[in-house]
């Protein structure tokens, strides 16, 4: 039943006046509620009442005075004005959040509420609230601005900034000391306890022209999640600055830092880059949180020969492993997992990273420091004169790294570290470009990965569905080209089945809940080493990986597919152009 039906029935609204309101709807772009309000034609009370009846909504009739700042920050400024939507009181017990929208039946605005509330980890309640009184709730939005903005303004009163390249202890210390006792240090620490407790892996701080804008990257895309006030930005920048005993006062370059935290009963790791912008300086804050590591190869995605091969190479007392990919695609996780296998008490294993991401007992772990004139190669030729087992190195981006890195395999060690190319085939040319004597590479490359992160499906709510179309075609197409070992374990019969995201309570809505690694695997045989020695060409070298079993990365993807680990959307995400 409609609007203007339920009014009529309650004799509301007689004929006359609906018919007076349908032909002015037909006449503007303008709704019946719009009209009734405009023209005063029914109390707004009445209006609502017979509104919440309709949509099955409850109506909060009662004006709520009180809502605590920390609520109210729930909906950012922005979202609330746009969807006409506020935040009116938490049951903390069942962390249920009870929020007040004028327009409960906005799709958009429903699931821009859904996405607020798994960031706080809270189900959401909808009540209808009036124009008139989601205003007046609008208004504490601006109380909460005004008192930021009186503590920013209490700040600028007392802190005097050194002039710059002439930093003392002293002004460092009071500068800290001043951010330290601002309600700052409170929104910075609920920055950080979002991410943490979000299981993100990026926190973006920038500012815009109008506001400064807090984000998260949630398996492996950014949402936005906070709205704050401009005048909050240079006290947040410090406060991060503070914290990792950056230059407070430098803001013309880019600095890199990090510090720990004890969030949720566990420390973690924040690595800080510091980049000016033209709306002033961006943050960016990697979460390194040593509990959400992979301790085993077939946790990060490795199946079937992909798998039986690095772990066939892993247990080689030398030889060089380089993987690639690039930046975010899970490179840095996959040698951990190595080093975890590897960290025994009878090898000595040295790393060489840019920055050190995650610390492990057992390892020698070095971070390059390139103002010092310690960069790779400097700090490769250093390694080699630790007496190392096994050595990994961050990135090899220059000849000489790459020249050091190859005779330390030849000599007996075992390497890891990553490439930038788009292909495991791609990795070969790619070290030739930079000055490795062909002849070299069969006698040290044991291995080259290359690897995407795909999200995994939720397994509470995943779908199964008939392939169709063009997505059978796609598949089909895939799997006709497939070595035949790496589909030996699909059941192929029609109909082609697969699994599709969906959502629910266990994964926020999202459909999805983690990633997982999707990888092309090119192993240095007999047969690849002598097109080497021939002359590299990348067609040659596929061919002969074929005959091997190599699958590419989307094939791995549509294994994936069609086991139920992720859908057909976010393989063709990930490896399409």
């Amino acid at each position: 039943m409609t609007l203007l039906q339920q009014l009529t029935k309650k004799d509301v609204l007689n004929t006359e006046q609906v018919d007076a309101i349908k032909t002015e709807m037909r006449s503007t772009a303008k709704t019946a509620e719009d009209i009734i309000l405009e023209k005063k034609i029914i109390s707004e009370k009445v209006l609502f009442e017979v509104k919440g009846e309709v949509l099955n909504v409850p109506f909060q009739s009662e004006f709520i005075e009180e809502i605590p700042n920390e609520v109210i920050s729930i909906i950012p400024r922005e979202s609330a004005n746009f969807y006409k939507m506020v935040p009116l009181r938490i049951e903390k017990t069942e962390k249920i959040l009870n929020v007040g929208m004028v327009y409960p039946e906005n799709i958009q605005a429903n699931e821009a509420l859904k996405f607020l509330a798994r960031q706080h980890h809270l189900q959401v309640v909808i009540y209808l609230i009036t124009v008139s009184d989601f205003k007046k709730y609008f208004a504490k939005y601006q109380a909460v601005e005004q008192e930021m903005e009186k503590v920013l303004e209490n700040l600028e009163e007392e802190v005097v900034i050194q002039p710059e390249d002439k930093e003392t202890l002293v002004a460092k210390e009071k500068y800290g000391r001043l951010v330290e006792e601002a309600p700052v240090i409170k929104m910075v620490g609920v920055i950080l306890r979002q991410a943490v407790e979000g299981s993100a892996s990026d926190i973006h701080i920038e500012a815009t022209a109008d506001d400064l804008r807090v984000r998260y990257r949630l398996d492996g895309l950014l949402y936005s999640s906070l709205i704050l006030p401009k005048k909050v930005h240079s006290a947040i920048v410090a406060r991060i600055k503070i914290l990792s005993r950056l230059k407070i006062d430098e803001t013309r370059l880019p600095q890199d830092g990090r510090f720990s935290a004890v969030i949720t009963n566990k420390k973690v790791d924040f690595r800080v880059a510091v980049m000016p912008t033209t709306m002033g300086e961006k943050v960016v804050l990697r979460v390194l949180d040593p509990s959400a590591g992979v301790d085993k190869l077939s946790d990060l995605g490795l199946s079937g020969r992909n798998f039986d091969v690095i772990e066939k190479v892993v247990k080689q007392p030398y030889g060089m492993i380089l993987v690639t990919g690039p930046t975010g695609s899970g490179k840095t996780t996959t040698l951990y997992t190595v080093l975890r296998q590897l960290n025994k008490e009878e090898v000595n294993i040295v790393t060489l990273e840019d920055p050190v991401e995650y610390f492990m007992g057992g390892i020698n772990q070095s971070q390059v420091n390139p103002d010092i004139d310690f960069g790779f190669s400097n700090g490769l030729r250093q390694i080699l004169r630790q007496d190392p087992d096994i050595i990994m190195v961050g990135e090899i981006r220059d000849e000489e790294t790459a020249n050091l890195a190859i005779h330390a395999a030849l000599t007996g060690h075992l390497v890891l570290s990553t490439l930038h190319t788009t292909s495991a085939i791609g990795v070969i040319p790619r070290l030739i470009d930079m000055g490795i004597t062909p002849f070299l590479i069969p006698s040290t490359l044991s291995v080259a990965v290359s690897q995407r992160l795909a999200r995994v499906l939720c397994p509470h709510c995943k779908k199964k569905v008939k392939l169709t179309g063009n997505s059978k075609q796609f598949v089909l197409d895939k799997l006709k080209n497939m070595p035949a070992l790496a589909k030996k374990d699909l059941n192929l019969t029609e109909p082609l089945m697969a699994w599709q995201f969906v959502g629910c309570k266990k994964c926020n809505s999202k459909g999805y809940s983690g990633r997982v690694g999707v990888f092309e695997v090119l192993e240095i045989s007999e047969k690849i080493s002598d097109i080497i020695l021939k002359g590299v060409n990348e067609r040659e070298l596929f061919k002969e990986a074929r005959v091997q079993g190599m699958v590419t990365m989307d094939e791995d993807g549509i294994l994936k597919v069609l086991k139920g680990v992720t859908s057909l959307e976010e393989i063709m995400r990930i490896t399409q152009e």
